[in-house]
């Protein structure tokens, strides 16, 4: 539904659009389109939340925001963490943005709401829905040790992305913030709770905490009480893709303004709603999203069921499977060489293509942040290969962190054809 800042590159996100795209068989279909309908799209992502206006009608987005944001200072190895309060202040801005830049009586016009958002990160709430702490994100494993305890237990392992392990986690070394937790949410979730005052849960986003039965699309009691006894009663209702989340809070609507009462999308996952923004609704056809992450994900017929843990079993939001690996290291490695250099985008990747391919057999481990395919949440980056004079060469550098990430996610497309994904891929988005 938005416009997506990633590491590298300013784009157009289709996992903004999505959200809204799930308002379409609640809206009576035709009605979606009717003249003078505009919809809401909001992606709250790891580095900015963005937001678009689209105009149905006209097929076009017609207003645009976004705001940037970091994660927080730490100097714990694995920790990465923000404060939800900062998505909330960045979607009320790039909202207003979106709705400035669209102009006129955009505001009144606005017929529906959809949310998408990263995946994995928990955020603890207590019994008054208070945020108890800094949502640990999906790319912090300082719960490694945790994530490989309960995939001894569970049907399919996780890393320590899966937002049970943070949960175990969270019980073990913060007794007290653990004692007030009274729900568990998503950063999506946590959103569209804010807009509308509603908390649930829709699939594509349970599927990534570790703890659905993704088959029967329910909360597994058995594995809810690996982490804690009474923890299957803190975890939120279900709904489909098909329902709404809700309608718009007056609170909301006020710090928007928009009308009172506009539905809200169940909205769902970033990567779910990439695979639906980009079209990725049939077998065979995949997507490639490359951000701080990358991921590769495609339709089909069920979640996957791949015993190693490196296929994840996510749910799509058409109610069919998304089999998905993710690199924690992707845009991130290129960006480290480029700033260490102190040189801007163009120009570094005019150097990086002069070099040839294989970089004069220099390697980079992109391994910066620990990885999650394969699962070595522990592991760190190296350059291998080095020759006098390799360094003094910033474009050979880049590239060969570019071919580290690029190779990296190469190497995961061959497990998931083993687990879902058909031999023969037709198209790539």
């Amino acid at each position: 539904p938005l416009v997506g800042i990633s590491a590298a590159a300013v784009h157009i996100s289709r996992s903004a659009l999505a959200p809204i795209m799930l308002l379409s068989p609640l809206t009576a279909g035709a009605a979606l389109v009717s003249p003078g309908k505009l919809y809401l799209g909001i992606d709250a992502g790891t580095q900015s939340t963005k937001a678009l206006v689209y105009d149905a009608a006209q097929r076009a987005v017609v207003g645009r925001g976004a705001v940037s944001y970091e994660m927080l200072e730490s100097d714990v190895v694995g920790r990465a963490e923000q404060d939800p309060a900062v998505w909330v202040d960045a979607m009320w801005r790039a909202c207003r943005e979106a709705l400035a830049d669209a102009g006129g009586d955009a505001a009144s016009r606005i017929c529906g709401i959809g949310v998408s958002g990263q995946q994995h990160g928990l955020v603890a709430l207590d019994a008054s829905y208070e945020v108890i702490r800094p949502a640990k994100l999906w790319c912090d494993t300082e719960s490694a040790e945790e994530a490989a305890e309960l995939s001894k237990s569970l049907p399919v392992p996780i890393v320590a992305s899966f937002t049970a392990s943070k949960l175990l986690w969270l019980k073990r070394h913060e007794a007290a913030a653990w004692a007030r937790l009274a729900h568990v949410a998503l950063p999506h979730d946590y959103l569209n709770y804010v807009l509308t005052g509603e908390l649930v849960m829709e699939g594509s986003d349970a599927s990534g905490i570790g703890l659905l039965d993704v088959g029967a699309r329910a909360w597994d009691a058995s594995a809810a009480r690996l982490v804690d006894a009474e923890l299957l009663d803190k975890l939120p209702p279900l709904i489909g893709p098909g329902e709404w989340c809700g309608r718009l809070h007056p609170s909301a609507a006020e710090a928007l303004g928009l009308p009172c009462g506009v539905p809200v999308s169940a909205g769902g996952g970033d990567n779910a709603m990439s695979a639906l923004g980009c079209g990725c609704t049939t077998v065979g056809r995949v997507a490639v999203s490359l951000g701080t992450s990358g991921t590769v994900f495609g339709k089909a017929p069920a979640a996957a069921r791949d015993p190693s843990g490196t296929v994840c079993s996510l749910l799509d939001s058409t109610g069919g499977g998304l089999p998905l690996v993710c690199t924690l290291n992707c845009a991130s490695v290129p960006e480290e060489v480029r700033a260490g250099y102190g040189l801007g985008r163009d120009e570094i990747s005019s150097l990086a293509a002069a070099e040839p391919a294989g970089c004069d057999g220099v390697s980079f481990v992109p391994f910066l942040a620990g990885e999650r395919t394969p699962n070595w949440p522990h592991a760190s980056g190296a350059l291998v290969g080095l020759r006098a004079g390799h360094l003094a060469r910033p474009g050979l550098l880049y590239r060969a962190a570019l071919e580290g990430a690029t190779f990296a996610l190469r190497a995961a497309i061959g497990v998931m054809q083993r687990h879902g994904l058909p031999d023969r891929i037709d198209e790539v988005r």
